[in-house]
Formats: C-alpha cells, structure tokens, sequence
C-alpha cells in the first residue's frame, strides 16, 4: 500500500499481521482488531508508506475491514503520539503519515499530489532563526514541492 505510487497491497497474510502486532507492542498500543489490520497495511511488508487518511481507509475497505474514515484519523494520530510514525504536512489542509521515522527530507509532486522520500545528499541547513524564549526546535521538516515542467 504506497501512496507514493498509488498502489495499494491489502493481502493480510500472516506475517503482515504478525508484524504488525509488533509493531503495535513497540509502541506499547493495545492490538485491537482494526489497529492491526491498520498496521499490517502500512508495514506489513516491511516497507515504509506515505499515506494519507483516506488512501489507508481505501485500502482497509478493499482487505475487506468495515472501518470508518474517523477511526482511521484517530488510528493515524495514536500511531504518531506512540513514536511509529509520523505526520508531514504538505499544505494547511493536506497531510501524509510516514512510517520511516528518522529525519529525511521529502518531494511532493503538485500535480500528482504524491508524498515520496528525497535524497539527504544536498541539502545543508546552517542556521535556523532564534526561536521564542522558553521554546526549542523539535524538528524541521522539509518538504520540496515538485511542477511537472511541459
């Protein structure tokens, strides 16, 4: 199931779902049935995914799991608090969860509104603007929007 190219594999086979029960554990997330089914989509093939809500809900409906778009959110959200994944938000209103968890920098193509990982190579922040006292930078995302040049 990868957003990045539109594909989405819900095959519950049951390694994805052992895997995705580990997952769960390291988290220290209880493994209900619709977290696991949740979780063997999005690394049960041992893959990292950039998903959005909906492409994960599409993909739990086609494995044949009645489960609503709102579980889906709250699911994503529990994932990200646990530390299995995280949030890239790509505009005010559009954001993608990626279940690869060090600092990387991302493309998103415009036109395809597709989420994908970008090469480190290149890419060398110096300096950061001082932040508000009693504040730290926690992260910086970066995320380099792509136009399909004609």
């Amino acid at each position: 199931m990868q957003e990045g190219d539109g594909r989405m594999t819900p095959a519950m086979t049951p390694e994805a779902l052992e895997r995705g029960k580990t997952w769960l554990q390291d988290g220290k997330l209880r493994p209900t049935r619709q977290r696991l089914t949740l979780a063997a989509l999005l690394i049960g093939d041992g893959e990292n995914r950039h998903v959005t809500a909906e492409s994960l809900h599409d993909a739990a409906l086609a494995s044949g799991d009645k489960v609503s778009l709102a579980t889906v959110y709250n699911t994503l959200r529990a994932f990200c608090d646990a530390g299995l994944m995280q949030e890239v938000t790509v505009d005010g209103s559009r954001s993608y969860f990626d279940t690869r968890m060090d600092e990387h920098p991302h493309f998103f193509m415009e036109d395809a509104g597709r989420l994908t990982d970008a090469p480190k190579a290149g890419i060398e922040i110096k300096t950061l603007p001082e932040v508000p006292e009693g504040y730290e930078v926690s992260k910086v995302d970066v995320v380099i929007r792509l136009r399909r040049v004609d």
